[in-house]
């Protein structure tokens, strides 16, 4: 695995962008996860006020720092404004493997925003950090995050009863793989932006082509 921990990179799809946080996205956080419809099949309740989402964007830059989990805000192209979040985590360097996960606002939904995030995202992890295998968990009612994950095409490897216990519940998971080999990137393309450590106002621009070609867009149980 090859990560540069001092320098994530912005990863731009077509109309969405995989941006690194900054203070100004507490607002927009806390809209993705106040909605309970977002939060339906989250391992965890809505959020109750902007505290929580500040708290968040805290717990991200921990992670970063600690060098646990890259996550990025999904942003929409025309006006940089976080619709997202999604996540690399569980890093194995010794596999090359990793888990996935993100969150959509409720607003973004089913006008294939997360497609290309996904897409961007998995060829980011398998081209430029060289995984092997990227894994998700899916709440089972989640049909949302189901045709998506197997219309990239993610392999169901196994259900999982009662794996966790929410919100007084237990819950149910179906954990899903997607090989490197068995990834269809063709239509799909990217571009990494990463910020210079000498100048902050300087990028390496770098444009990403598929072996198939051009392409265009996972997930702590939540994929729309």
């Amino acid at each position: 695995m090859k990560i540069d921990w001092d320098n994530i990179p912005t990863i731009n799809a077509k109309r969405v962008s995989l941006r690194p946080f900054n203070a100004n996205d507490a607002d927009a956080v806390y809209q993705i996860y106040a909605n309970p419809e977002v939060m339906r099949y989250w391992g965890g309740s809505p959020m109750v006020d902007l505290h929580e989402a500040k708290d968040f964007l805290a717990g991200a830059q921990e992670d970063l720092r600690r060098r646990q989990c890259i996550q990025w805000g999904i942003a929409h192209r025309p006006d940089n404004q976080i619709i997202g979040t999604i996540v690399f985590f569980r890093l194995d360097a010794f596999a090359h493997k990793a888990e996935i996960g993100f969150a959509l606002g409720r607003h973004s939904w089913g006008m294939g925003y997360m497609h290309e995030a996904l897409q961007a995202a998995l060829g980011y992890g398998f081209d430029e950090l060289e995984f092997r295998r990227i894994e998700a968990d899916v709440d089972p009612r989640n049909l949302r995050s189901l045709r998506l994950l197997e219309g990239v095409g993610f392999k169901n490897e196994g259900y999982l009863r009662e794996r966790w216990f929410v919100a007084g519940k237990t819950q149910d998971s179906l954990f899903y793989g997607l090989l490197k080999k068995e990834w269809n990137c063709s239509g799909a393309s990217y571009e990494v932006i990463v910020a210079s450590r000498y100048a902050a106002t300087s990028v390496r621009a770098r444009i990403v082509n598929s072996r198939l070609g051009h392409w265009t867009a996972v997930a702590l149980g939540l994929l729309h």
